[in-house]
């Protein structure tokens, strides 16, 4: 997996209606040459949703769940101050939520400060090629490695859905990538951000991480380590800093996930609905842009370009800047009884697990998977097709949580 120890963070940029055309120019300009199809695959169903909701205690939920976060803890046997004062880097094992519905992530004002966004580190998920080799189903042959290019700068005006995810692992302060998604059933006001599953659950043998957040564009404008010394939280993050109040994987990532990818690699998705930590508007709003996700699954034989978009954090990259690749997508098979994923040549490293990849439909930029898995030679990328199961997952987000 590409995820990494948490790195900088961005500035406050304008909003612009321009953001996300400015992500469609860049794709664009490789995936028109030649067109795409919309080849429909089905996936297995299946998803897990969880909730948490402010620290306050306030905030609710429907089908059943708590009403407030400070009754959740409880219930887990956490009490909400201890936890506010250091009580979440308990990770007993039987401290460690696991299971869907045991999602807690209340907000701790101004923990996530520049210099520890800049000390995370990248959450690393790699699969060996010699892993990759042994798979029985429809692999194509290894993409030659597509050298990633740094995105232009100021990030919102050129990829302003974008952005990085922090959380905090047992391993300490960790960095993702994602992406800030459109919401079918608000439009306009979208709160859901698009990632990895291994972002935000470790998997088999794990639970959920802690202190999830999204700083989108963040970095606005690429600054170097030096000129961020004494960077403000507004340079580092422009629009804000927003926590995960609710969050969705795979039920197949959180029982089959491991540090390799493991069974839960070709489902490792997951979406957030995020809340701001000062403020009260959408995150779509305050951003100016989202991308539709296609949940099309089209066969990687009638795409011709696909591009991933994240900040690599683990060397020779630091996780200060945006980058991106783009290839004609082929096939990658784990097992036989897996859904294909999609591969593409790229040499971006840890720290850009979660970040999205788009392709051009009709004219339209849209996200059509996330990065998950590559070889410890930083040569490709694997991604999850997104099909009926993931479908599912973000309908159920964005119907019970959207709203709120």
């Amino acid at each position: 997996m590409r995820s990494t120890p948490v790195s900088a963070a961005p500035r406050r940029g304008r909003r612009t209606a321009l953001a996300a055309a400015g992500l469609v120019a860049a794709l664009t300009l490789t995936a028109t040459a030649c067109g795409g199809s919309e080849d429909e695959a089905d996936t297995k169903p299946g998803g897990g949703t969880s909730q948490a909701a402010d620290a306050d205690g306030t905030g609710g939920g429907e089908g059943g769940l708590a009403a407030g976060l400070a009754d959740r803890l409880k219930e887990q046997g956490i009490d909400v101050d201890k936890w506010k004062d250091g009580g979440w880097k308990n990770w007993d094992e039987d401290k460690w939520l696991s299971e869907a519905k045991d999602f807690v992530n209340p907000v701790i004002e101004g923990l996530w400060q520049p210099d520890r966004m800049k000390s995370a580190k990248e959450a690393d998920k790699t699969v060996t090629t010699k892993d990759a080799a042994a798979d029985q189903g429809a692999t194509d042959p290894e993409p030659a490695p597509v050298e990633a290019v740094a995105e232009k700068k100021p990030y919102h005006e050129n990829a302003a859905p974008v952005g990085k995810v922090f959380f905090d692992s047992p391993e300490g302060s960790m960095v993702c990538s994602g992406t800030v998604i459109k919401d079918v059933n608000h439009p306009g006001k979208s709160n859901l951000v698009w990632t990895a599953g291994h972002c935000v659950h470790a998997g088999g043998s794990g639970g959920w991480y802690r202190n999830i957040a999204f700083v989108p564009s963040y970095n606005d404008y690429g600054k170097s380590e030096a000129e961020l010394a004494n960077a403000t939280a507004t340079e580092m993050a422009p629009y804000g800093t927003w926590w995960a109040d609710w969050a969705s994987t795979s039920n197949q990532w959180i029982q089959g996930g491991s540090e390799s990818g493991g069974d839960g690699a070709a489902y490792d998705y997951s979406v957030l609905h995020v809340k701001p930590e000062q403020g009260s508007k959408s995150l779509e709003e305050t951003v100016g842009a989202a991308l539709e996700v296609d949940f099309s699954a089209p066969s990687a034989t009638e795409v011709s370009s696909m591009g991933a978009w994240g900040y690599p954090a683990a060397a020779p990259y630091n996780g200060l800047e945006m980058f991106k690749c783009v290839d004609r997508p082929g096939r990658l098979s784990l097992s036989p009884s897996l859904p294909t994923m999609y591969r593409i040549g790229c040499t971006m490293t840890g720290g850009s697990s979660g970040g999205g990849w788009f392709r051009v439909v009709d004219g339209e930029t849209k996200l059509v998977s996330n990065t998950s898995i590559g070889p410890l030679e930083n040569t490709w990328l694997a991604g999850p097709q997104l099909g009926l199961a993931a479908e599912a997952l973000y309908q159920d987000m964005s119907k019970t949580y959207g709203g709120q």
